[in-house]
């Protein structure tokens, strides 16, 4: 599934297309996704105008003329196109057209008329319209802990929630109500990069190793934003192009393999943690 860099890299993508545009000819191709389309969808979007494209955790939202917003989820294989071509290439390559188009628009804009599509050839993707000002008290979004780039995110918030905890600092920073959308591979990551076994208990980590930790989770973020996020599988950037963050990966997918920290000497290990691979390495991750 695209983490948080591979979703700003797309909502980066979509907004010059997108912002400031008006939806006209709005086409539903089927009734659902994931979940079904919300009542009147083609209605409630046609004629609209996106004022914004944000991004929360892995939800993109675009605020709309009318009040209200609407919110996609890419699940794994959920993929925007412009006027036909595929934003972005992929490892492995999903159907974008034909049955697997679910939707699909014109965005109207200084005069120019480009059309967007939306494909899911899994359907583990959504999409929904909720009134702009009832956003965060929505059941997707509340209880949802802060972004990793926002000014919310801390060493002292990462000290407030783990406090106690007895769950393991891997896990822990997976769990959405304490940071909004970390996920696995750049979890993986940035325990590496900080030195911190998976396997400590939250509660038992240091303010000085949460110091870099809340460091290095941003570094690692915006180091693969900056890369255009990772190509893995069926996502792809909406640049036209692939993400190339994969090959920076220090531990994530490297089971077996030397250790790339300087004089050490150990070997990747992957364990399975909360249902998900974890990779680490146990000579330079201490507990």
């Amino acid at each position: 599934m695209p983490e948080l860099p591979e979703v700003e890299t797309v909502r980066r993508g979509l907004e010059p297309v997108l912002v400031g545009a008006r939806l006209t000819k709005v086409r539903q191709n089927r009734p659902d996704l994931r979940f079904p389309f919300p009542d009147r969808f083609v209605e409630r979007l046609e004629g609209a105008t996106v004022e914004r494209i944000d991004r929360r955790a892995k939800y993109l939202l675009a605020s709309l003329s009318t009040g209200e917003t609407w919110v996609t989820h890419l699940g794994m294989t959920g993929r925007f196109t412009v006027d036909g071509e595929q934003l972005g290439e992929f490892e492995e390559p999903a159907p974008i057209s034909g049955k697997h188009e679910h939707m699909s628009f014109c965005a109207l804009r200084g005069g120019k008329a480009t059309r967007v599509g939306f494909a899911d050839a899994r359907r583990f993707g959504f999409m929904g319209l909720i009134p702009t000002d009832r956003v965060e008290s929505h059941p997707w979004f509340v209880g949802m802990g802060p972004e990793p780039l926002g000014n919310g995110f801390s060493a002292a918030h990462l000290a407030e929630v783990f406090d106690g905890k007895k769950q393991t600092i891997k896990v822990s920073l997976l769990d959405q109500r304490n940071v909004a959308g970390l996920g696995n591979i750049y979890v993986c990551e940035a325990l590496y990069r900080a030195r911190i076994s998976p396997l400590i208990a939250a509660g038992k980590v240091s303010k000085a190793r949460l110091e870099t930790l809340a460091s290095v989770i941003r570094d690692v973020l915006n180091d693969a934003i900056a890369a255009g996020g990772s190509t893995l599988k069926d996502f792809a950037n909406a640049d036209g192009g692939q993400g190339y963050f994969q090959h920076r990966f220090d531990v994530y997918g490297r089971e077996g393999q030397p250790c790339l920290g300087d004089g050490c000497t150990g070997v990747v290990k992957r364990i399975v943690q909360g249902g998900r691979s974890t990779f680490y390495c146990p000579s330079c991750q201490k507990r």
